[in-house]
């Protein structure tokens, strides 16, 4: 059964080996934001010949393809997920790992006011906060 990341590497042109359509439909199904060694676990669980240089391979040529997205939350892991139209931010618990995405238009508009008070016209952005959970 195909899957988001696997039609967008179809679209792309990228050739799609199994072990691709097995990361790729690991990655499909994820609902956080998996390292590659996360992402190897899960796909070794449906394809046990995976390595975890190929995953590592895999996510990179995604990358390269604009499939997905590569995060640095500050925590030592290159994090991953699928690359999509609608832009959200990220708010990072530091202590737990969880990661939230929001969108809040109170900040895009400020982001937009202060690039154009700066004299810029805003082509992109990535906003990510760090917290802890108040209790």
């Amino acid at each position: 059964m195909p899957n988001r990341i696997e039609n967008l590497c179809v679209e792309k042109g990228l050739r799609m080996t199994e072990q691709r359509r097995v990361i790729a439909r690991a990655l499909s199904m994820s609902e956080d934001h998996p390292d590659a060694e996360e992402l190897y676990e899960r796909a070794s669980k449906i394809d046990p010949n995976i390595s975890l240089a190929t995953v590592y391979r895999t996510v990179r040529l995604f990358e390269e393809a604009g499939i997905i997205e590569r995060h640095d939350f500050r925590d030592g892991r290159a994090r991953y997920e699928e690359a999509t139209e609608e832009h959200h931010d990220h708010l990072i618990d530091v202590k737990s790992g969880e990661v939230i995405e929001f969108v809040d238009e109170e900040i895009e508009q400020l982001q937009l006011k202060i690039a154009q008070k700066l004299g810029y016209k805003l082509v992109d952005h990535r906003l990510e906060l760090y917290g802890v959970k108040i209790k």
